[in-house]
């Protein structure tokens, strides 16, 4: 399945139903009452979060969406049928924001979580409300009003607990594969991963937490080069970053400067993302160069940044990055809670 973290719609909520003019017509009541009934209100759109989705590759193909009309209003004061609601299913941690005045909507971040984006139009009123002693007889009924139209914008960001950063080809693949059931592409060039992918790490007893692999970032990122926005925009909701810096014999650059470069980007995008827990992988130690490892770990060390050493091939320091991670988790998930009292 293709990953789509980005669509943009055009919505319509349905119009209301015109309200009825009527008289009663009965073969003993010659000068019978208005009767008309009240218009249906249209339907409204909704959306609604569900986790039994991952993209939304349904809404790629589709754009412009318009929910039922209210049906007209009918005699003898009985009321039109409602129109009926449009429900839009999107992924859990889906936000929708309207394309024109960039105003945030809603934040689908549980499942079954739903708001109605476009309200359907109210049904007007039938001529049986327009009585009065001076007018028994009104010809007049209310015309329905109008749905809402909107342009919608759809943006998924995955909701991880670990977000995995770094330039292509740093490991991250590789870790996310050792760690969890995720079975990522895997290959020794830039660019493998083209689409971010979680992966779901257990510990202890029926404890667990999600990682995700945010592919590799370049210099530009946050100006859209590569696929810069596609991917940073996943960063966002992760409790803590987890940096991974290749340095093997083979690796290119300075290991300092492409951490830094990463972090540049990070902060351009959203300053916001610098405040979030970071700690610092130096990756494939099985074939590191001792100067490139050195020099990140002095770097760390004197920035107060926490620093591991592992190999995923090999599992080398695995495990203790996997501690240090849950532990960082459940403290970030025991801040939010706090927060929320």
């Amino acid at each position: 399945m293709k990953f789509i973290d980005y669509v943009r719609l055009h919505i319509r909520s349905g119009d209301g139903g015109p309200g009825l003019v009527s008289f009663r017509r009965e073969k003993f009541v010659p000068r019978g009452g208005p009767d008309g009934g009240d218009g249906g209100r249209g339907g409204h759109i909704i959306f609604r979060a569900s986790a039994a989705l991952s993209t939304l590759l349904d809404l790629r193909y589709q754009h412009s969406y318009m929910a039922q009309n209210g049906e007209k209003g009918m005699k003898k004061k009985m009321h039109g049928k409602n129109g009926e609601d449009l429900v839009i299913r999107v992924p859990v941690g889906t936000v929708l924001t309207d394309t024109n005045t960039v105003e945030v909507i809603a934040d689908l971040d549980s499942d079954g979580k739903e708001v109605i984006v476009a309200q359907g139009g109210k049904g007007g009123l039938g001529n049986q409300h327009f009585a009065t002693s001076v007018r028994q007889a009104p010809r007049y009924a209310q015309p329905g009003l109008p749905g809402e139209e909107k342009d919608i914008t759809v943006e998924l960001k995955l909701l991880a607990d670990a977000g995995l950063v770094g330039l292509p080809n740093a490991g991250k693949s590789t870790l996310i594969s050792v760690i969890s059931s995720a079975r990522p592409k895997i290959a020794d060039y830039p660019f493998t991963t083209l689409e971010p992918i979680l992966g779901v790490v257990k510990y202890g007893f029926f404890r667990s937490f999600v990682v995700a692999d945010i592919p590799g970032l370049i210099e530009g990122a946050h100006k859209g080069v590569g696929l810069g926005f596609q991917f940073l925009r996943h960063v966002e909701r992760t409790k803590i970053l987890l940096h991974m810096v290749d340095v093997s014999v083979d690796s290119p650059g300075d290991p300092v400067e492409n951490l830094e470069k990463i972090n540049r980007e990070l902060s351009l995008y959203s300053p916001e993302l610098m405040k979030k827990p970071m700690a610092v992988a130096a990756t494939k130690i099985d074939s590191a160069d001792p100067e490139k490892l050195d020099a990140l770990k002095r770097y760390c060390e004197a920035a107060g940044v926490d620093f591991f050493a592992i190999s995923a091939v090999r599992k080398t320091g695995v495990d203790k990055l996997l501690t240090y991670l849950a532990r960082m988790v459940e403290a970030g998930a025991a801040m939010a809670e706090e927060s929320e009292k």
